[in-house]
C-alpha cells in the first residue's frame, strides 16, 4: 500500500483511549470584558487536559495515581497537566475565552464499569 494511504492521519501509532471520570457540564468560560475591547481568539482545552487538572489539582491525586485512573502513563498526565495549567494561566492573564472540547479518544469511566 502506498505511504500515507489507509491508516489514518499519518506517522506514529494511534492515540491510546483516555478514561475520563467526569465530563464537564460547563465547557465555556469567558471574561467579563467591556464591550469596547477587541476579543482575542479563544483557548481550547481538551477533556484529557481537563481531567488531568481535575484529578491532580482538584482531587489531590499524584500524577501516577491520575495516570492509573486515566489509563495512561505518568508522563502523559504530566504533559496534559502542564498544558492545562498554562492554558488556565493564559486565560486569566490575557482575559481570553476558554472552551473545553473532546478529542474523540476519551471514554467515560461509567461506560467501562458497565462492560
Amino acid at each position: 500500500m502506498p505511504r500515507g494511504m489507509g491508516w489514518g492521519r499519518g506517522r506514529g501509532r494511534r492515540r491510546k483511549m483516555r478514561v475520563i471520570g467526569f465530563i464537564p457540564q460547563v465547557r465555556h468560560f469567558y471574561p467579563a470584558l467591556p464591550s469596547l475591547s477587541q476579543p482575542k481568539p479563544p483557548i481550547f482545552m481538551t477533556y484529557e487536559e481537563f481531567e488531568a487538572l481535575r484529578l491532580v489539582d482538584y482531587e489531590g491525586l499524584t500524577q501516577e495515581g491520575a495516570g492509573v485512573r486515566m489509563g495512561v502513563s505518568r508522563g502523559t498526565v504530566w504533559r496534559a497537566l502542564s498544558s492545562a495549567r498554562k492554558k488556565v494561566a493564559q486565560m486569566i492573564v490575557e482575559g481570553r475565552e476558554l472552551i473545553i472540547l473532546p478529542q474523540g479518544n476519551e471514554v467515560p469511566e461509567d461506560i467501562l464499569e458497565e462492560e
